[in-house]
């Protein structure tokens, strides 16, 4: 797995995982990489610095002060919300089952769950299209 800081068209700065330094751009030339906040297929690589061993310590990216900082978070919350209303919970089958609907096994349904760093590796690798549902921390008001 590889982590990429990625910047669309419009500047919007956001980090996604790829299977290997390949994934991204098949990806990308496929249009499937697009930013979370416009929905834009103009997305490149941003500078970043190299990747180190991760431990439980590690350190996890944040903002503050963005102009639009509550409504980015309603719209992830919503987005969020939308997909745990509407789809099954599979809880750490999710892998099992995404690939199941992916090579058309079942029928094609909305999931989601829980997946391990290795089974998110497979499921890109097998070009199973999924995305992170984002965890949003309640307001600190």
């Amino acid at each position: 797995m590889i982590h990429y800081s990625l910047v669309c068209e419009n500047e919007h700065k956001f980090e996604a995982w790829f299977a290997n330094a390949g994934a991204f751009d098949a990806q990308s030339k496929r249009g499937i990489v697009t930013c979370p906040v416009c929905d834009s297929r103009q997305v490149h690589k941003a500078l970043m610095a190299p990747a180190v061993s991760r431990t439980n310590s590690e350190k996890v990216s944040l903002s503050i002060g963005h102009p639009q900082h509550d409504q980015i978070r309603a719209a992830l919350r919503a987005m969020r919300d939308k997909v745990t209303s509407e789809a099954d919970y599979v809880g750490d089958k999710f892998a099992e089952e995404a690939r199941k609907i992916h090579f058309k096994d079942v029928e094609a349904r909305g999931i989601y769950g829980e997946a391990t760093a290795d089974e998110v590796a497979a499921l890109v690798e097998d070009g199973v299209d999924f995305m992170p549902l984002p965890n949003i921390p309640e307001d600190h008001n």
